[in-house]
């Protein structure tokens, strides 16, 4: 069972751990007993934390500049790589003992490998045991698994079963376990499975060889573990200590021993992420702000008046509280969330207005020149009726023209920006910048937004999200936030019909795409690349432009969008895909933000395995927008994981952006989804945000304790603080935003 993402990451800079804290404790400068074989020099019981991993036995400097280059430094960063997933003897079954959908972690010898020919090209691996054998199967990246397999090596196969003409399993994930057999497997050993990248197996960096460098390093390792947190706090959470929880992460007697350690060092990830969550917080609420607003005025009531709808209850709701933020000494830091189309574009535009009656400017900043232009467009003529100037900022607008604006808004001839990143260029200054409003906020890295934010002296900040936020990561990555969430959607809207099918079917959904579009309907196909590959073997739009132009919709208005088409080209597809002059626009995911047509009813989405949750109910929130029935028909194509089947399913079952954000969480782990790479934030390594809550809430208890600066807690609590600050405030770790 997988523990941590397979993909590697950067401990020392990145990961979120206390290696670097424990390092400082033990500081002391490194005294080497060097015994020189060639190059290589062996520490002999003077291992520390913090020496760096080129001295250490089977090491050296190639294998140390490789580390290097994947944030691995010092032996510290090497005990903080924890394993993503284990292989013991209770979890491999023989292979005369498999059952079809069975999901299980067989081992075996290569027998024979080759490119089997057909209507696919896949490739072949017959791994066999003392008991049988079974066809491994790879429908993707034939070539490299061709180079990577030699008759003989022995490996580790996870994967679910089916049955043709035999047992298989597709796309198992593999452990290569060079010249160990299965000995050291069938003695009831669990071996550890790291996560691996190509550059570190070419030099010998498999998981043996990382497993080979650790059990030195446990071997020789000076003293142990130095441990910040206070005792009565281990053991009221009934964790072990840190020595053992690093040692048996690596190396356990059980998998019960296994969780027990991954969930102690989960508490040490919380316990520091919370910390600087809670530091931001505190920072804030003592900012004082140098703009003052009044109530709302007149301004804001015609615009009001002029909308072709009324604001929901939520709207009203987020405008009133956000109004209320605004007028408060200190600086507003909200985050507005609520479904794909729930109206938060309309509340934004609402709290600019409250900006520009206290003469104040706003930056708006969206994440793609799609939604900016959108945005604009849609606001520019009712703005400019109630005297409010705007503008529009973005790359491919000329060098003339960005002058110009630029010009402008540092004189302040312009009440509201839109703009891309292009807002956060030196050149673009404002005169009197109140107030930061960011769309799609998971979209931008921590310099771009604290750039942006910097251009203003402590302005407001809104930043909007349609990718609602589930609670436990409202407490983490957003607790310095102040969250707004509207819950109804515009009265009229039906929910999508959303259904999945595989690729065997295709040619009923074209026929069913016809029938709608003879109807007045208006369809999204939406591809994953803009050309082909011949690594992943996807479709890809421009090869399905010219296959179904010509042969299935070949009497059909079709158009065609990516991310390398010239803007112009692009704004003029869209233009006509909007007016009705476009049956049928195929696109990469350059439209999931962005894109508002009303008409457009139906939706597919090719290679829909391949897509995560939140960005499939991202992508179908482009149709649906009008009072017309919509349709989204995602299809598959085989082999289909369990994992993608589930999200699959889930998207079938329920339009409900909250409930879809919580199992994201669940499937996917919180990286990917809400931004947290770009957050500024450690990245969670051990920690499950879906399932550690009772770690969550214990760490902000004990953070509450030690913010309270109370002298009577005990030297050790005392000392915890200090490690956290300072290991915190050394590594640079703060949160971005503003």
């Amino acid at each position: 069972m997988p523990l941590w993402p397979s993909t590697l990451k950067s401990p020392s800079q990145n990961a979120l751990s206390f290696a670097w804290l424990y390092s400082k404790a033990i500081s002391p400068p490194i005294v080497i007993d060097e015994h020189t074989i060639g190059r290589q020099i062996i520490l002999v019981n003077t291992l520390k934390l913090n020496s760096p991993l080129q001295y250490v036995k089977g090491v050296g400097p190639r294998k140390s500049e490789v580390l290097s280059n994947h944030g691995i430094n010092t032996i510290g960063d090497l005990l903080w790589y924890f394993p993503r997933q284990y292989l013991d003897r209770t979890t491999i079954v023989s292979i005369a003992d498999l059952k079809v959908d069975q999901t299980v972690t067989i081992v075996g010898q290569v027998k024979a490998h080759g490119i089997l020919h057909g209507k696919r090209k896949r490739y072949e691996v017959i791994l066999g045991d003392q008991t049988g054998a079974i066809s491994l199967l790879w429908f993707h990246g034939v070539g490299y698994w061709q180079r990577l397999f030699k008759k003989n090596q022995w490996y580790a196969a996870t994967g679910t079963v089916s049955y043709f003409q035999g047992f298989q399993i597709i796309h198992p994930d593999l452990e290569h376990l060079e010249d160990e057999s299965d000995q050291m497997i069938h003695a009831g050993r669990i071996i550890p499975v790291y996560p691996q990248t190509a550059e570190l197996n070419k030099i010998g960096l498999s998981s043996k060889g990382i497993r080979q460098i650790t059990t030195y390093i446990f071997e020789n390792l000076h003293e142990r573990i130095a441990d910040p947190l206070p005792q009565p706090e281990i053991q009221q959470l009934h964790l072990p200590e840190l020595h053992e929880a690093i040692q048996h992460i690596h190396y356990p007697e059980n998998r019960d021993q296994i969780e027990l350690c991954r969930r102690r060092l989960a508490f040490d990830e919380l316990l520091e992420f919370q910390f600087i969550v809670l530091s931001s917080r505190r920072k804030k609420e003592v900012t004082v702000k140098k703009h003052s607003y009044s109530e709302p005025g007149k301004i804001i009531r015609k615009i009001v008046k002029k909308l072709p709808f009324n604001l929901t209850t939520g709207q009203q709701i987020a405008v009133d509280e956000i109004s209320a933020d605004l007028m408060k000494n200190r600086p507003m830091t909200r985050m507005l969330q609520g479904d794909v189309g729930c109206g938060k574009t309309v509340v934004a535009i609402l709290a600019a207005l409250h900006a520009a009656e206290n003469q104040l400017q706003t930056a708006f900043m969206a994440p793609t020149e799609i939604l900016a232009e959108q945005h604009f467009r849609n606001w520019q003529q009712p703005l400019e009726e109630v005297g409010i100037r705007c503008d529009l900022l973005t790359s491919s607008i000329s060098r003339a023209e960005k002058d110009k604006t630029a010009t402008a808004c540092s004189e302040g001839k312009i009440d509201i920006l839109f703009g891309t990143h292009a807002l956060i260029y030196d050149y673009v200054l404002f005169k009197q910048l109140g107030l930061v409003i960011i769309d799609e906020q998971h979209r931008f890295g921590v310099k771009q937004r604290g750039k942006l934010h910097a251009k203003g002296d402590n302005p407001d900040l809104l930043i909007m999200t349609a990718t609602p936020i589930p609670r436990t990561l409202a407490l983490t990555l957003y607790g310095d936030l102040d969250i707004t969430t509207i819950t109804d959607m515009p009265p009229g809207r039906k929910p999508v019909r959303t259904v999945w099918r595989t690729n065997n079917v295709i040619g009923k959904v074209y026929q069913f795409i016809r029938n709608e579009i003879a109807k007045g309907g208006q369809a999204y196909f939406i591809y994953p690349l803009v050309d082909k590959s011949e690594q992943l073997e996807l479709g890809s739009v421009e090869d399905a432009y010219k296959d179904l132009t010509t042969k299935q919709f070949s009497n059909l208005r079709v158009g065609m969008v990516h991310g390398r088409i010239k803007p112009k080209e692009r704004d003029k597809v869209l233009n006509q895909f909007r007016a009705g002059e476009i049956d049928i626009l195929m696109a990469t995911t350059v439209v999931e933000v962005g894109i508002d047509n009303p008409q457009a009813t139906l939706m597919v989405i090719e290679h829909a395995e391949r897509f995560g949750l939140a960005q499939l109910h991202q992508l179908r929130g482009r149709i649906g927008r009008g009072e017309k029935q919509a349709t989204l028909i995602a299809i598959a194509h085989p082999p289909i994981s369990d994992m993608a089947r589930r999200r699959l399913d889930f998207l079938a079952q329920t339009t409900n952006g909250f409930e879809i954000a919580e199992a994201d969480l669940e499937l996917r782990g919180p990286g990917e989804l809400y931004g947290l790479k770009q957050s500024g934030l450690p990245e969670l390594r051990a920690a499950r945000l879906s399932c550690d809550r009772d770690l969550l809430e214990a760490s902000l208890l004990l953070l509450e304790r030690l913010f309270s600066i109370d002298k009577s807690l005990d030297t050790s609590y005392q000392n915890l603080y200090t490690y956290l600050y300072e290991s915190t405030a050394t590594r640079g770790l703060t949160l971005g935003g503003g």
